[in-house]
């Protein structure tokens, strides 16, 4: 028995990513059974970070396979917005610990062991008319494999606008339009005739009008989703924003 428990092991750890979180049901494909996933825990084999999720002890886990396990766990989860933008070298400001933003479809929130070692947060958001299993140009970071799901930078920056007024600050966010220069002018329309706020909508033709962007000077308003003709208004504690037609 002990030569078989022992050889599982050896399975387990040739197959396990290094710095990979894994699950009990990624365990019992490798048919390890719950009471021996116990028994690796108590003989320091396995490290539990929480109930139903483990990794090899004193490792330091990655992001990347952390993030595909959460995908697992919450629907349309994915790198987006500000984070995103970042992460194909859209940025303003350097900080010295940035906040992971993620977004998904489903209500939930993020495991302590994950935050605890990636400060992040999770919002659930839908800004476009799709289909949680097919986002709207969101796919593997630079079409890699094993690595997890991220917003375009056209996506991104509508899902940054959108949170103008809520969590994101409007200067930043139009120093960031700034700095978008070379945007898929036939990616980004696609994504704001699916977009289901007419805020968004306007305030990313207003903002790219106002830089000068050359995708926004292709974008005819009449083909988007800019609502009705009077003027979209919110007051927020940059003040009064007023976004026209």
């Amino acid at each position: 028995m002990a030569t078989k428990n022992t050889s599982k092991l050896n399975i387990l750890y040739t197959r396990l990513e290094p710095g990979a979180p894994l699950t009990s049901e990624d365990l019992a494909a490798l048919d390890i059974s719950a009471d021996l996933a116990v028994h690796y825990v108590r003989a320091g084999w396995l490290m539990r970070l929480a109930r139903g999720v483990y990794c090899r002890p004193n490792e330091e886990l990655k992001l990347h396979p952390c993030l595909l396990l959460l995908q697992r766990k919450l629907a349309g989860l994915h790198v987006g917005g500000k984070s995103a933008l970042d992460w194909y070298g859209v940025r303003q400001y350097v900080s010295q610990q940035s906040t992971l933003l993620l977004y998904g479809w489903a209500d939930g929130h993020l495991p302590d062991w994950f935050t605890d070692r990636f400060p992040a947060q999770y919002h659930r958001k839908r800004l476009f008319d799709e289909d949680c299993d097919n986002l709207l140009h969101a796919m593997p970071f630079e079409r890699r494999e094993g690595a997890p799901q991220v917003s375009s930078p056209e996506r991104a920056l509508l899902e940054l606008l959108s949170e103008v007024g809520v969590r994101q600050p409007l200067q930043e966010a139009r120093e960031l339009v700034e700095s978008t220069y070379n945007l898929r002018v036939n990616v980004l329309r696609e994504l704001l005739q699916h977009c289901t706020s007419v805020k968004t909508v306007r305030l990313c033709l207003q903002l790219g009008r106002e830089g000068g962007l050359p995708w926004a000077e292709k974008l005819d308003p009449d083909t988007l989703p800019t609502g009705s003709d009077r003027p979209w208004v919110s007051k927020s504690s940059d003040g009064l924003l007023v976004l026209k037609p």
